[in-house]
């Protein structure tokens, strides 16, 4: 056998599902009527946010993984609830997280595999249960929904769901990522990669912001570029293993810096409050958030910027191994409900 037989051999996909009607799933769990439109105007108040337009904070949060629909249901009751009392200086978009990105291949690989945690992996019956996740947060509470675009080829799953796309520390530096997000109609957040290098997520922004011409799905695709792609700092994992945050002062202003230099539209930062920032020590959370917003207060320049934060928060805090107790996160561990509801209490009455 050839060298080129082998390789062809050895690289086949073999297909163990059926194919998915795309039309048809979406037909099930289409917005209409008033739902759609509160969903729109939500969108409208979310671009003026990244444009600057509206001075209110953003508020990016929800549990790591939304792995129960009826647990990120009763959190997303409540996060609604909570958004009415802070609306005049804080605009919350729920994480609903479907996708996860696993750095060995090893572990819980979000929603759109696992529809049930505990059962073999589903993906067909996955993007079923991915919609219909949105779908109901969406209608039955009146937030709007974020999600990590883990897979790119996977955008027009929920595009016309999600209002709020992150683009994670290891998608970051891929090519597709920042090509599809140059064609996406609404707010797009790049993370910093895990090795901190700013410079890979400023290149990204660029590229998201520019017009771009790429293969998509199987078809020569034009973008016009996306003006609201903005900066995630999430902090990174230096050579040693060990977690090196970059919310302080001087890495905030090194990134603000890093902005005007090259001239990038809409200036954002949201600042992720978990992953190396916080070390995943779920409580630092609240630390971070309150240093930042004493930052913004003492820095106009920090306050012109840095304008939001990414919070992961679940029912419970801490995290699981399996789904015993619910409403804790099977991945990484969240700050609980009651921890929430106090913090963001705080931060409004702070603002």
């Amino acid at each position: 056998m050839s060298a080129i037989q082998k390789i062809r051999k050895y690289s086949m996909f073999k297909q163990i599902g059926q194919r998915i009607d795309l039309d048809e799933v979406k037909a099930h769990s289409r917005l209409k009527g008033d739902v759609l439109k509160n969903k729109l105007a939500r969108d409208e108040e979310l671009r003026n946010i990244i444009t600057g337009k509206d001075d209110r904070l953003l508020l990016v949060i929800g549990p790591c993984s939304s792995d129960n629909e009826k647990a990120a249901l009763e959190y997303a009751k409540r996060l609604a609830a909570l958004q009415e009392k802070v609306s005049d200086k804080i605009f919350m978009v729920m994480r609903v997280y479907t996708a996860k990105p696993r750095t060995n291949g090893d572990g819980y690989k979000g929603l759109i595999h696992s529809p049930d945690p505990m059962e073999s992996q589903d993906l067909l019956n996955g993007i079923r249960a991915v919609r219909d996740l949105h779908y109901k947060v969406i209608t039955e509470t009146g937030l709007t929904t974020a999600d990590e675009m883990l897979y790119a080829e996977n955008y027009k799953l929920v595009d016309d769901l999600v209002s709020y796309h992150a683009i994670g520390a290891r998608s970051v530096e891929d090519q597709e990522h920042r090509f599809v997000a140059s064609g996406i109609d609404a707010p797009v957040g790049m993370k910093n990669p895990t090795s901190g290098n700013l410079n890979v997520m400023f290149n990204a922004i660029h590229a998201a912001q520019a017009s771009q011409t790429f293969l998509y799905n199987y078809a020569e695709v034009e973008t016009e570029g996306n003006p609201l792609a903005h900066a995630i700092l999430r902090g990174a994992m230096n050579e040693y293993g060990h977690h090196v945050p970059n919310y302080y002062t001087d890495n905030v202003l090194d990134a603000i810096a890093a902005y005007e230099k090259l001239g990038l539209q809409n200036p954002f930062i949201l600042i992720d409050t978990n992953h190396d920032n916080s070390g995943k020590k779920f409580m630092e959370q609240i630390r971070i958030i309150r240093q930042t917003l004493i930052n913004r207060a003492w820095d106009e320049k920090i306050r012109k910027y840095v304008r939001g934060f990414m919070v992961e928060s679940y029912l419970e805090d801490g995290r699981q191994d399996k789904p015993d107790v619910f409403g804790k996160s099977i991945t990484d561990p969240c700050l609980g409900w009651d921890k929430t509801e106090q913090l963001v209490l705080e931060m409004h009455e702070t603002l």
